[in-house]
């Protein structure tokens, strides 16, 4: 009998569980958390929430089949290593565990203040969608206002949103109104305020400022039509800025282009803001401007530059990502019948990041689209349709005369981790008693 070890059981591990199963092979799924999920909980704030009770529901179909064991709470690397994994006999390993080290803000020694004025972006959206729930045991971040947010991204947006809807939350709650971000979000913060008799001139808030190196004609919220003439794609940027504008009045953010973080501001052994230059595009592309550096003073920055896979001992590296050998089947360089699937190959990390989705985002992102129509998870049915295409393509080339596994040496340590996280098999049960909040 074949049998597939997979590593990382949200949208790519899920789907590359069920073509497995669709063929008869059977698969056993080391997923690092309690729950599989990965992005859709953990990289989404709690906002989009419709959205992730679809996609739970979906992996958990795709998870809960007799060809696919589960074993949750094993990190590969930590809990188990990755020589153990393959020396247990499967017929093949694919790497799905996804993008979810935060690419470091290029500052010499910025690291040094995380936690002290620096947040990255995958730890605050995991305190954001979790700090309330009961039982969180998580650190506690402490936000301010009028952070700097440094990205450009979909995912920085929401990130900035994040922070306002926090500010304007605790805020109004202290005047005596109930204003969870949810709500907020949903109404965005002036309609809100409207609907709850309160001027928002009197609140003053300090707001959070994205800042990003080109403009925002620049940002990726809507993309060029293929063969677009120049009037289209002039049209294209118009559409852009007015997208962010959109975002800027509704959630109450501020945005600083053509900026590039060059160095920190430190003031009692703490980042308080930080030294940014100004840029230009010079044949599309950016540029620094000599001689124009100024700092920005802020008691939070908050990095939110893009995501990279977590090294694993025993995987190649080459630069950030792991030496893949072939990107169309995503095998890696010198292992054998070891294949990786999913943001390992590309390093996105964020489900909403296909160009041609960008402008559906985009549109939700600030409210113009009702909320419930069909289009709803347009972006997520994509992922998983993309995930599934990349998943039949890899298990073509890791299968191709693939012998047959060790049953009884990956029975053991499939029982062995079982036994170490108190999971008795039982994937229904075990997520009714870890259901996501």
């Amino acid at each position: 009998m074949m049998l597939v070890a997979i590593v990382g059981g949200a949208v790519a591990g899920s789907e590359a569980a069920l073509v497995c199963a669709e063929r008869g092979v059977h698969a056993v799924v080391f997923e690092r958390g309690a729950r599989p999920y990965g992005k859709i909980e953990d990289g989404l704030p709690r906002w989009h929430a419709k959205l992730r009770d679809k996609e739970y529901a979906r992996i958990d179909a795709s998870l809960n089949r007799p060809e696919v064991r589960f074993v949750p709470r094993t990190a590969i690397g930590e809990d188990l290593s990755f020589e153990r994994l393959r020396s247990c006999g499967f017929s093949a390993a694919i790497l799905a565990n996804g993008a979810w080290r935060d690419r470091s803000l290029p500052i010499e020694g910025i690291d040094a203040f995380v936690g002290r004025g620096l947040y990255y972006q995958n730890p605050l959206v995991h305190w954001f969608n979790h700090h309330e729930e009961p039982g969180y045991a998580g650190p506690q971040l402490e936000l301010a206002e009028g952070a700097l947010v440094v990205g450009g991204g979909l995912a920085s947006i929401d990130v900035v949103k994040l922070l306002s809807l926090e500010a304007w939350s605790k805020a109004l709650r202290a005047r005596g109104i109930d204003a969870d971000v949810v709500s907020l979000e949903h109404r965005g913060i002036p309609a809100f305020c409207e609907a709850n008799g309160v001027d928002p001139r009197t609140m003053p808030i300090r707001p959070p400022t994205l800042v990003y190196r080109r403009d925002a004609e620049d940002m990726p919220l809507a993309d060029f039509a293929e063969g677009a003439t120049e009037e289209q794609r002039a049209k294209t940027r118009v559409a852009r800025r007015r997208i962010l504008e959109r975002v800027m009045e509704r959630y109450h953010v501020a945005f600083l282009p053509k900026r590039a973080p060059v160095g920190m501001e430190v003031v009692d052994d703490r980042l308080r803001g930080l030294v940014l230059r100004e840029t230009e595009l010079v044949e599309g592309r950016v540029r620094e401007k000599p001689g124009s550096d100024h700092v920005v003073a802020s008691e939070l920055v908050v990095s939110s530059i893009g995501s990279i896979p977590e090294p694993i001992a025993g995987v190649p590296m080459r630069g950030e990502l792991y030496d893949f050998a072939d990107f169309e089947t995503g095998a890696l360089r010198g292992l054998d019948r070891v294949y990786g699937l999913g943001n390992v190959l590309t390093g996105r990390g964020n489900i909403r990041d296909s160009r041609e989705n960008a402008k559906l985002v985009a549109e939700r992102l600030v409210g113009t689209r009702e909320r419930d129509d069909p289009a709803l998870s347009k972006v997520a049915d994509d992922a998983h349709h993309e995930a599934h295409e990349n998943a039949e393509r890899v298990l073509d080339a890791a299968l191709a005369g693939a012998g047959h596994a060790d049953l009884t040496s990956i029975d053991a340590l499939v029982r062995e981790r079982w036994a170490a996280v108190g999971y008795d098999g039982d994937y229904a049960r075990w997520m009714t008693t870890h259901r996501a909040g």
